[in-house]
């Protein structure tokens, strides 16, 4: 068996050497050791694979400035920062619309929402019915008292209502709470985001995935998530190329997640959304020359004219 070799500290002056050693080029040695002081070099050279060569992924093509490198690294924060704003709006309205339907049809105390006759009646999903809302018991009993509201229901009132509930729920939990609803519940709410339950179900699943690559911030600008989402018009009314049967932009990188913005968004807020990831597109344009901007977009799986969604009903 192989001997592993340990990584071991390196100082500024020493990281910056690497980097030259891989043919970087360093124009302002003192901003960039503030930077790599600031930032961390392993998050820095993270974004290295967009500039190295083809044939060889431990040297910088020839040109490529530190500038540009951290440039993409302040690129990819900027837009982490303006998708996970944009997930967080659809967070809260998903939890609030599923608390609104699920409380009026099935009361308002955890023994009435959370009671299983509520949920899928498919006897495969029954072990999974009954683990997920073990779950959300779990996080009642864990966060209950950490939240100001949740702690005024079970004190006042011995219950916490579902409205109050998901609050103190993750996103993924709620994601697959929508899973074993039943499927005219699941249908209830899909159509308030004129989507069919399957859709949706795919949906609350990538969206969560991608929150948090942002919560914990990740890179993002290149994820990829494992599920894809089903084709839509917009891949279609946007031209985007097919390879293998299959889009080759939007169904599982980052166009994909402003696909779902589009639907399930109010207009205005995409239309912010999309002017914000325009500005920053435009932004690392002006600073980058050894790449082009369209190699750029591809690695991110925006299609040259992706601005075009921005006017698609």
């Amino acid at each position: 068996m192989a001997k592993m070799t340990s990584k071991i500290f390196k100082t500024i002056d020493q990281q910056i050497d690497i980097l030259r050693s891989k043919g970087l080029i360093i124009n302002n040695e003192n901003q960039t050791r503030e930077i790599l002081f600031r930032e961390n070099y392993f998050f820095i050279s993270g974004y290295r694979h967009m500039f190295t060569q083809p044939g060889n992924r431990d040297k910088f093509m020839p040109g490529t400035s530190f500038e540009e490198l951290y440039a993409v690294f302040v690129f990819d924060r900027k837009i982490r920062n303006t998708f996970f704003k944009n997930i967080l709006i659809v967070e809260n309205n998903i939890k609030s619309i599923i608390s609104y339907q699920l409380s009026k049809k099935y009361g308002f105390k955890e023994k009435d929402y959370l009671n299983p006759k509520n949920f899928t009646e498919d006897k495969l999903a029954e072990r999974q019915v009954k683990d997920i809302l073990n779950k959300v018991r779990r996080q009642i009993r864990i966060n209950g008292r950490q939240h100001t509201a949740t702690m005024h229901y079970i004190d006042n009132y011995g219950y916490i209502p579902m409205w109050v509930l998901v609050k103190v729920l993750s996103f993924g939990i709620m994601a697959e709470f929508y899973g074993i609803l039943r499927k005219e519940d699941e249908q209830n709410i899909a159509d308030v985001y004129n989507l069919n339950n399957e859709t949706l179900d795919i949906y609350l699943t990538i969206l969560s995935n991608f929150r948090n690559v942002c919560a914990h911030e990740d890179i993002l600008y290149d994820h990829r998530t494992q599920r894809m989402i089903p084709d839509t018009k917009y891949h279609r009314l946007l031209n985007i190329p097919v390879a293998d049967e299959i889009y080759k932009y939007g169904k599982n990188d980052l166009f994909s997640l402003v696909i779902m913005l589009k639907q399930l968004l109010r207009k205005e807020e995409f239309d912010e959304l999309i002017e914000e990831i325009k500005m920053e597109v435009e932004t690392l344009d002006e600073i980058i020359d050894t790449v082009p901007l369209e190699s750029i977009l591809n690695k991110i799986g925006f299609p040259s004219n992706w601005y075009e969604i921005k006017s698609l009903n």
